[in-house]
């Protein structure tokens, strides 16, 4: 039987876009010669809807979408992903359902029954978990159809008390079929594929699995859907960060071979609790976390995923030009490569805002970007704006020295200006801090933390770097000087980064413990680390919880990102 895998990127909630992406894709599967097409997870409605799906009309528009579909399946059958109501009064009112239709029939759905409910999951909140599991026939075939999770519940520690695939082996089936809405992160690809081949060699069946590709906002889907034979082959791996449609004949396992190359100067890894796809990270070694963060493929992965979130964000909201605060620094200086190359350089325009304490290179060096990328860029210097403030301020700050307040009136200039340009021209504003500094609070509410997307902060400093260096891979588009200079804020006579933190590279191995790992202090300790400086940085995470809720949405590259995934108190004692 030939399968056609739709790996395709969704709208969520524009049902008339989906729907006629899906529509089209069946067509040309059965052009192909397909005999059944593969779409992803919730495909119809887009993946994740969240508190959509307590809207009745919105499942109502599900259940119309999913009868369209229907119309177009004569001679070939159709595996999509929506909402089905439940019909049962007891438990929830919707399943997250893969439906198979053919000739215009429903001939078959399968209910997800691992809910996951953690990191950026909450599907429990919405859905009834499956409780029947049943081999679907079609066309002398049997197919176990799964939906994403119901796949990962292997390993010595099982985060589930069933396992789908358990209950659908004992009926017999002859392949599997899962449909998936697997987020990216850049150590969980290798992840995926280990678990997709460990499901192969549990069950002796070849498997077609069907990952969403597209970024949600915050959330990256990379796409990377997988074929394997019954001996755990790599019959086919689809493209990362892009749509794609591919065909597999199951009977014959013919299909473009793909051999993926091993990531280069990758570190001793082990692998990771494989609880769904909650897991911590692989590294083994603490010295190597640095090596790990940086690493060419993790980079590599990190900035297509990064133009992806920067692409769909706009053309899925409807917007067109961005706008960023261009210091001269490193983390400016990567957004704008990034959104020059995510937007068109055309679409994004730098401000320049030097104060009486920049550096006269700094400005130097932002034009030069500037130039380099072939963006529009203004200037506009805040020393009078700021000096007005001051001056404005003195009957209440008196003769009180110069501190944080001066720094920040600075900060919420740029911000202000920015905006006001913002809303003039229609642009949206591009925040530029990095995940290191969202860490520690290195920043000001309502000034360089303001904005309307965060392309950085779910990236370390370190890895900002490696971006740079990436970047700059076939010819010198950041100058050279922004990413040898050290970091400074420049708000202050002489500052640099250095001043208010500790060094970046063991700054990013403590936060990476803490935050990825959930390590507490006693394990980053016996790492080697000063008892002092790892409770101080720990300390400055917990108690700057209140600036990171106030945040614009970051764009997901890690196992776990500030945001909608990481949920701690603002007002707590631990650790602080």
């Amino acid at each position: 039987m030939k399968i056609a895998l739709a790996q395709q990127n969704y709208h969520i909630g524009n049902f008339e876009s989906n729907t006629v992406k899906i529509i089209n894709a069946i067509r040309e599967a059965r052009n192909l010669g397909a005999e059944l097409v593969v779409f992803s997870e919730l495909s119809v409605c887009g993946y994740p809807p969240r508190d959509f799906l307590e809207f009745e009309d919105f499942i109502g528009k599900c259940y119309e979408a999913v009868e369209l579909i229907k119309q177009e399946t004569d001679g070939i059958g159709v595996i999509i992903g929506a909402p089905q109501r439940n019909t049962d009064p007891l438990g929830k009112d919707l399943f997250n359902t893969a439906w198979l239709l053919y000739n215009r029939e429903v001939a078959g759905v399968a209910h997800k029954t691992l809910l996951p409910t953690y990191d950026v999951f909450d599907e429990y909140r919405y859905f009834e978990p499956g409780f029947a599991w049943n081999v679907i026939p079609f066309k002398n075939h049997r197919i176990a159809l799964t939906i994403c999770e119901d796949i990962w519940n292997l390993g010595d520690n099982p985060l589930y008390r069933i396992c789908p695939m358990d209950m659908l082996a004992r009926q017999q089936p002859d392949v599997m079929i899962n449909i998936s809405a697997s987020p990216f992160d850049y150590d969980h690809d290798e992840d995926r594929k280990e678990i997709v081949r460990a499901n192969v060699l549990k069950y002796n069946l070849p498997i077609l699995y069907c990952n969403a590709v597209g970024s949600q906002t915050e959330i990256v889907f990379d796409g990377g859907s997988l074929v394997y034979d019954a001996e755990g082959n790599l019959i086919k791996e689809l493209p990362y960060f892009e749509e794609s449609l591919t065909i597999v004949d199951i009977t014959t396992g013919k299909a473009a071979t793909v051999t993926p190359s091993a990531p280069a100067n990758q570190p001793d890894l082990v692998s990771g609790k494989a609880d769904g796809e909650m897991r911590v990270s692989r590294v083994k070694d603490p010295e190597k976390i640095i090596d790990f963060l940086t690493a060419t493929n993790n980079i590599h992965q990190i900035h297509e995923a990064l133009i992806l979130g920067i692409r769909d964000y706009f053309s899925k909201m409807g917007f067109t030009k961005a706008i960023i605060g261009s210091s001269g620094g490193i983390d400016s200086a990567v957004s704008l490569a990034l959104a020059c190359k995510a937007l068109g350089k055309e679409n994004v325009r730098a401000v320049l805002m030097p104060s009486p304490f920049s550096s006269g290179h700094s400005v130097d060096d932002a034009e030069q970007l500037s130039k380099n990328l072939d963006n529009p860029y203004t200037i506009i210097p805040i020393k009078n704006i700021y000096e007005t403030f001051l001056e404005t301020l003195k009957p209440v700050f008196s003769d009180l020295p110069f501190g944080i307040a001066e720094e920040n009136i600075q900060s919420r200039s740029r911000g202000n200006l920015l905006m006001a340009i913002a809303n003039k021209f229609g642009y949206i504003l591009l925040n530029t801090s990095n995940k290191s500094e969202l860490a520690t609070g290195y920043g000001t509410l309502y000034g360089d933390m303001a904005g309307g997307l965060s392309v950085l902060g779910d990236v370390y400093k370190m890895q900002v770097y490696a971006l740079a260096k990436y970047i700059n891979r076939e010819k010198e588009i950041i100058p050279q000087h922004i990413i040898t200079k050290a970091p400074s804020a420049e708000l202050r006579p002489n500052q640099k980064d250095s001043d208010s933190l500790p060094e970046y590279e063991i700054l990013d191995k403590v936060l990476y413990q803490y935050i990825e790992r959930r390590q507490g202090p006693r394990e980053i300790i016996a790492m080697g680390i000063e008892p002092a400086l790892v409770k101080r940085i720990l300390k400055l995470v917990n108690v700057n919880e209140y600036k990171r809720n106030q945040f614009c949405p970051i764009i997901r590259v890690s196992a776990k990102a500030f945001g909608v995934g990481r949920r701690v108190p603002i007002v707590g004692k631990y650790l602080s």
